[in-house]
């Protein structure tokens, strides 16, 4: 038999964080990516730059991420009978290659202006102090923002605002490689200020890439932990009736997940009491496993007790009822 757990106000507190979050993180990405590009460009700093082009990036894929989060939360339909929650994991995938590809052109920028100031195909004074000022802005800025993002990714396990707290992390480890370019830039190293954009260019791209393998982890269906598969055999264990658990699956959708059980009980048992038997299993499992949108239940007779601590089996619907 099947189960699906009930639409409940967790679902909709959940999507009203994710888009605070969100809308959060895109207000302060168009101050910034105004400030520090224009700051980066009259300030004379390529490093200011190339962290303003970043938030620039920003911008756009959290407009994405906005749309596709809005769409996430269409009802199920005939084509999409769990819900269209997974387009929260494409919408971290968008996130994911926006920060590649950012990441790839701010290094080669980079790697050419400090090619060129060691080789003297250009010349470079040192920023002016107003492009420190904006760096250290904007380590403060995104501190606040990285924590307030991770703690809601946390709260809801949406992997689309984790990402963005990843890309927050990105940006304080990137504006800090700024302020120190421009720092040694203007104490007589000014090749640093370049070459910080670049080192800046790589941490940005590990992220990018980790945003992608755990995006796509979720989309390929990728197995639970074991942590997981142990605690619904330790929740199984307390139903009075189940004799055998010969296979647990458990799979993500977006954010939830969907469990797939087969259970032994004892044979002489009619049909209703095993009815009676799944469903106490499936309560069980919605009131112990968070997030858990379907269980999926199939029951068959057996002979012996397999599991340890199991009680006795029960006679009727009658014995089931709590």
């Amino acid at each position: 038999m099947t189960a699906e757990a009930p639409e409940s106000m967790d679902g909709q507190q959940r999507h009203t964080l994710g888009v605070r979050a969100v809308n959060l993180g895109l207000v302060a990405n168009m101050f910034l990516a105004a400030l520090k590009t224009s700051i980066g460009v009259i300030g004379h700093s390529p490093a200011l730059l190339a962290d303003g082009i970043n938030s620039t990036s920003d911008v756009a894929y959290y407009i994405v991420v906005r749309i596709f989060m809005h769409l996430s939360r269409k009802p199920a339909d005939r084509e999409h009978p769990l819900g269209h929650s997974q387009l929260e994991s494409i919408a971290a995938l968008v996130v994911g290659a926006f920060v590649i590809t950012t990441a790839v052109a701010i290094f080669w920028d980079a790697i050419n202006k400090v090619f060129e100031l060691l080789t003297g195909q250009a010349t470079f004074g040192g920023a002016a102090p107003i492009a420190l000022v904006v760096a250290l802005f904007t380590v403060g800025l995104k501190l606040v923002l990285f924590f307030y993002t991770r703690g809601v990714a946390r709260r809801t396990h949406n992997v689309a605002v984790s990402a963005l707290a990843y890309d927050h992390r990105n940006d304080v480890f990137a504006a800090s490689g700024a302020a120190l370019g421009i720092f040694l830039g203007r104490n007589g190293l000014p090749w640093v200020d370049p070459l910080a954009g670049a080192i800046v260019a790589l941490l940005v791209l590990r992220t990018g890439i980790a945003i992608l393998r755990d995006a796509t982890m979720d989309l390929m269906d990728d197995v639970p932990s074991q942590e997981l598969a142990e605690q619904i055999q330790d929740i199984l264990r307390r139903i009075p009736g189940i004799k055998q658990v010969e296979e647990v699956y458990t799979h993500r959708f977006g954010p939830y997940l969907v469990v797939n059980l087969t259970i032994g009980i004892d044979g002489s048992l009619s049909v209703a009491t095993g009815d009676a038997i799944s469903e106490q299993a499936e309560r069980a499992l919605y009131r112990d496993i968070d997030l858990l949108r379907r269980v999926h239940v199939h029951y068959h007779p057996v002979s012996a007790l397999t599991l340890p601590g199991v009680g006795a089996a029960p006679k009727s619907v009658d014995d089931l009822r709590v």
